[in-house]
């Protein structure tokens, strides 16, 4: 079923899949309507199943207009939808390399930023002056502060959904500080992770930054000092609509290993054990997950959603013709993201 224009979607700055799902119609030059705070319920809009934020209004298919959240899927719903500038690469092994980072992006950096937000006075601080404002600038001065209270103590109390805690907080650190150096690299051999054109995985680790490096106080200050040039590739990349667009622009599968080597080694360091413990912790019927990452504990609840993101990466990568495994075989081989594919 087609798609109307412009797409209207409920979202917000601070969230990073909003910033995600924005820079990408941008690039993709899809017209959009950002709905922000209270400007959805206006709208008399649907609520979804799961209240998540991007939240996009579609017609079903029934012609209905129905609530729909998560990313991944969404971009490539678009994908079919739209045509021109696309960010899934047409070689299909290629765009398993893709996929694979676009996970990575959505669901282990995703920690750092929840972690630092949450976790250093100055950027709970910050979060919580600017989060209600957000949403609300009108709103009296105590009505703001009654709710930077019931943001900061709501998020405060949920860092350990995604694994943050003092135990785990070195082992966040160093991945988000090793990561940076490595998207630094990336950045100075080729504008993006995918090639001379965006995939949808620069987008993911993109809408991270957007918050890490342009937003928190500690981790961007970290930013800004390590890795200047992932400072401003995040600024550029908010709109890229008057990108000029090769057809071959895309990373070639015999380049991938040489550029993107050091980020899977990062990957398999350190999200790999993490998806294999959780599955493991999740057939056990365990409510914690208990691993050891980088060579240090890392304890935290059992995850369903990183359950479906396990099984998803391994239904992208059977799904490979025979050759196209064999070539994501040999760009993985050696950096731990092999594990993921282990019974």
């Amino acid at each position: 079923m087609s798609i109307p224009v412009p797409l209207t979607f409920k979202g917000a700055p601070g969230s990073p899949y909003t910033r995600k799902m924005l820079a990408l119609l941008r690039y993709r030059r899809i017209p959009y309507e950002l709905l922000i705070g209270d400007q959805a319920a206006e709208s008399n809009l649907p609520n979804p199943k799961v209240s998540l934020l991007p939240t996009f209004y579609l017609p079903n298919d029934a012609g209905e207009i129905e609530a729909v959240v998560d990313s991944t899927p969404l971009i490539r719903r678009f994908e079919a939808a739209f045509d021109g500038r696309g960010t899934i690469p047409t070689d299909p092994a290629m765009a398993f390399i893709n996929y694979l980072i676009e996970d990575y992006g959505d669901e282990w950096l995703t920690k750092a930023m929840f972690h630092y937000r949450w976790y250093y006075e100055a950027d709970i601080d910050m979060a919580g002056k600017i989060l209600p404002r957000w949403r609300n600038l009108n709103a009296s001065h105590e009505n703001l502060t009654q709710m930077s209270k019931f943001i900061c103590d709501r998020q405060i109390s949920r860092l350990y959904v995604v694994g943050s805690n003092d135990v785990t907080a070195p082992v966040i650190e160093d991945s988000y500080r090793r990561f940076l150096k490595i998207m630094d690299s990336v950045i100075e051999k080729q504008t993006f992770l995918m090639g001379s054109r965006p995939g949808s995985a620069d987008f993911a680790v993109y809408a991270q930054l957007t918050q890490l490096a342009k937003f928190d106080p500690t981790p961007a200050a970290i930013c800004l000092s390590e890795a200047p040039r992932v400072y401003a590739w995040t600024d550029v990349v908010d709109d890229l609509s008057g990108l000029n667009v090769e057809d071959d622009g895309f990373l070639t599968r015999e380049e991938a290993k040489s550029v993107l080597g050091n980020l899977f080694t990062e990957i398999g360091r350190v999200y790999v054990p993490a998806l294999l413990a959780n599955a493991k912790a999740l057939v056990a019927g365990d409510d914690q997950m208990e691993t050891t990452i980088d060579g240090r504990p890392w304890v935290q609840p059992s995850f369903p959603y990183q359950g479906k993101c396990l099984q998803w990466i391994r239904e992208e990568y059977k799904a490979l013709a025979s050759e196209d495994c064999a070539t994501v075989d040999t760009i993985l081989e050696g950096t731990g993201c092999e594990r993921l594919f282990e019974d």
